[in-house]
C-alpha cells in the first residue's frame, strides 16, 4: 500500500524502539501531561458549566426578567399596561404582583417576610414557582381564603407545617382609641415551596393571592407591578430601555441585570480565566515536545543525513518530524479527552465517594449555593479544548523539525 514518505518514517519513529532509553521517557512524559492536560480543563469547565447552570436555574425560576411599576407604588389601570406588554416582541408571559413588608408571627417565634400578592394562574407562566412546592398546591390560593404559600426556611425558622396559622403584621397603622397599631392578619399556611439556598428565596419569601394582597395593603383595585417572562432573558436589557421609552413617564422598567448582573458576569469571568489558567498546562505538556523532538533529532542525525543523500529535500525532512510529534499530541489529547469525557460525567459520584469515606464535606450550600459537585459536559467546550491541544502540539513540533531539515548530510555524517 502507498503511503507518503514523511507519514511513513514518521510512523516509523514514533512507534520503533529507541536506542535511548531518557528519549522514550521523556516522549511518554509529553504525551501523559498532554492527557492529564486536557482531562483537568475538561474536568473543571463542566463543573463550572455545572455550577453556572444550576445558579442560574435557581436564580431566573424565582427572578423577574423585566418588571414594570409605577413611581407613585401604585399603578392603576393596569389590566390595559399588562396587554400592551403582552404584544411587546420577545414577551412570553405576564403577570401582577402586589409587593409589601411584614413580619410573620407563630408560637412566640417572628421573621421578617416580604409578601408577594399573586394570581396563581398566571404567576406560574412567568416563574416556576408551582414545580417548587414540596407541599400543598400554589393554585389552592384563592381570594379571601387568606393563604399563605411560605419558603421552607421560612416555614422552619417558624415551626409551621401545611396547616397551621400564622399572623401577619404589616407596618400600615390603625388608629384606635387606645392609639396607633400595626395591623395583624391570620393568614393559613396552605403550601411551602423550596428553590434552595443561595439566593434567600426560601428564608425571605412568602405568596398570597393577588386580592387578598391589596386588600392587605390598602392598594384597592391597584397592583404595585408588573412582572414579565421573555423568551430569551438576554434581550431584557434592550426590552427594558425600549419599554422605557415607549410607556408613560410615570412607569418604571428595571431588568435582571440590575439586580443579578453582577454576579452573572462575575461567574462569566471566571469561567473564563480558570479556562485560560488551565490551558497553560496543556501549553506546557505541549511544549515539552519541543525537547523530546530536539533530542530525537540529536540522535536520528545519522539518518536524517542518508535520508537527504537518497535525495529527500528539506521540506520532507520537517514532514517527518512534524508528524512524529503531531502524533504524539493527537494520542495524548485523544487520551485527555476520554478521561475528560470520563471524569466529567462521574465527579459528582466520586465527590459523594470520597465525603462517604473520609466523613467530611467537601461542599456546604451556605458558601457555594449547593452541597455537591455538579458538572454538564458542554460539546462546545470539548471541541475548543481538544482543538487548542492538537494547535499547541503542532506548534510545538515546527523548531525540531526546522532544525531537521537545516542537518547538513556532511557534517553529520563527520563522526559517524
Amino acid at each position: 500500500m502507498f503511503k507518503p514518505l514523511s507519514l511513513y518514517i514518521g510512523l516509523r519513529y514514533l512507534r520503533a524502539k529507541r536506542r535511548n532509553s531518557f528519549i522514550s521517557f521523556i516522549s511518554l512524559t509529553s504525551i501523559i501531561g498532554i492527557a492529564l492536560g486536557v482531562t483537568v480543563l475538561i474536568t473543571v469547565i463542566s463543573v463550572m458549566n455545572g455550577f453556572d447552570e444550576v445558579i442560574r436555574e435557581r436564580m431566573f425560576s424565582m427572578a423577574q426578567h423585566v418588571t414594570v411599576s409605577s413611581l407613585s407604588t401604585r399603578m392603576n389601570n393596569w389590566q390595559a399596561v399588562q396587554k400592551r406588554l403582552a404584544n411587546q416582541p420577545g414577551v412570553v408571559a405576564s403577570a401582577p404582583l402586589v409587593y409589601g413588608q411584614g413580619i410573620l408571627v407563630h408560637a412566640g417565634l417572628n421573621h421578617p417576610a416580604v409578601i408577594t400578592g399573586i394570581l396563581p394562574n398566571q404567576q406560574q407562566q412567568v416563574s416556576s414557582i408551582a414545580d417548587k412546592m414540596v407541599e400543598g398546591r400554589l393554585n389552592a390560593l384563592s381570594p379571601g381564603q387568606f393563604g399563605i404559600v411560605l419558603g421552607q426556611q421560612l416555614a422552619d425558622s417558624l415551626a409551621l407545617s401545611v396547616g397551621d396559622s400564622v399572623t401577619l403584621i404589616t407596618p400600615d397603622a390603625t388608629v384606635t382609641p387606645a392609639g396607633i397599631l400595626p395591623r395583624f392578619k391570620a393568614f393559613k399556611v396552605i403550601g411551602v415551596f423550596k428553590v434552595g439556598s443561595g439566593f434567600d428565596f426560601d428564608s425571605n419569601l412568602a405568596f398570597i393571592h393577588l386580592q387578598d394582597g391589596q386588600r392587605l395593603f390598602k392598594l384597592g383595585q391597584a397592583i404595585s407591578s408588573i412582572q414579565l417572562k421573555l423568551a430569551d432573558l438576554y434581550q431584557a436589557p434592550e426590552l427594558a430601555r425600549r419599554l422605557s421609552q415607549e410607556l408613560p413617564s410615570d412607569l418604571v422598567v428595571s431588568d435582571w441585570t440590575q439586580t443579578y448582573g453582577a454576579l452573572s458576569e462575575a461567574i462569566s469571568l471566571e469561567k473564563r480565566m480558570i479556562f485560560l489558567m488551565l490551558l497553560l498546562i496543556v501549553w506546557v505538556a505541549a511544549f515539552n515536545l519541543v525537547s523530546t523532538l530536539v533530542m530525537v533529532v540529536t540522535d536520528k542525525q545519522a539518518d536524517i543525513a542518508i535520508l537527504r543523500t537518497l535525495g529527500a529535500t528539506p521540506r520532507k525532512v520537517m514532514a517527518i518530524f512534524m508528524v512524529q510529534g503531531s502524533a504524539s499530541g493527537i494520542i495524548g489529547t485523544l487520551l485527555g479527552l476520554l478521561g475528560g469525557l470520563l471524569l466529567a460525567s462521574h465527579v459528582t459520584q466520586v465527590v459523594n465517594l470520597i465525603e462517604n469515606l473520609f466523613h467530611v464535606q467537601l461542599l456546604s450550600s451556605s458558601i457555594y449555593y449547593v452541597n455537591y459537585l455538579p458538572s454538564k459536559i458542554q460539546p462546545d467546550d470539548v471541541v475548543t479544548i481538544s482543538s487548542l491541544a492538537l494547535l499547541f502540539s503542532l506548534l510545538a513540533t515546527l523548531y525540531p523539525a526546522w532544525s531537521a531539515a537545516r542537518i547538513q548530510p556532511a557534517e553529520a555524517l563527520r563522526y559517524e
